[in-house]
Order: structure tokens, then sequence, then C-alpha cells
């Protein structure tokens, strides 16, 4: 794919990026390699690879979400200056 003038100005409008015309021509040759780079990847086989969302094992480590504090309701609207059976009582905000 050739990267033009044209496609330098859209990204640098999407980026929100002011370029000097040194730094189109830069960017143009930059983005040129990195298309050149990722072609170059695209011609190797890869049919016997199997795919991957990591390149190392990554297995969960995250402990299970087990409730050990249970219900303490009574205990928490002992704080409140005014409560219900089961809930604080503030004042009207509207």
């Amino acid at each position: 794919m050739q990267i033009t003038d044209e496609t330098i100005e859209y990204v640098g409008i999407l980026a929100k990026l002011e370029l000097s015309d040194a730094e189109k021509e830069q960017s143009k040759k930059d983005l040129s390699d990195m298309l050149d780079y990722v072609g170059k990847l695209n011609e190797l086989d890869t049919s016997g690879t199997d795919p991957m969302s990591h390149t190392f094992p990554i297995s969960n480590v995250m402990r299970e979400d087990v409730v050990t504090n249970g219900d303490d309701k009574e205990n928490m609207l002992k704080n409140a200056p005014e409560s219900n059976e089961d809930a604080y009582i503030v004042p009207n905000t509207f």
C-alpha cells in the first residue's frame, strides 16, 4: 500500500497534530516502512501454528470471590444518625 500526502494529512487530523513538511515526509517514510514489515510477516507460513492470545502460557491467578464478613447490617445502621429497619434516612436532595 502506498502512503500518500492525503493519508498523512488525514492521520494528522485524526491525531490532532500539526506536522511540518519535514515531519510529514518522515511520517510517510515511517508508515511505509511499517506496512512493508507487515507485508513481510504476511509472507510467513503459519499453517501449522496454533493461534494464541499471549506469547507465554497464562493461567488465572485470581482467588475465588468468597464473602467473609457476611451481612452486618445492624452494626452499620448503629452509626447512622437516622435509620429505619434496613436503610439510612437522609435529607431529600431534590
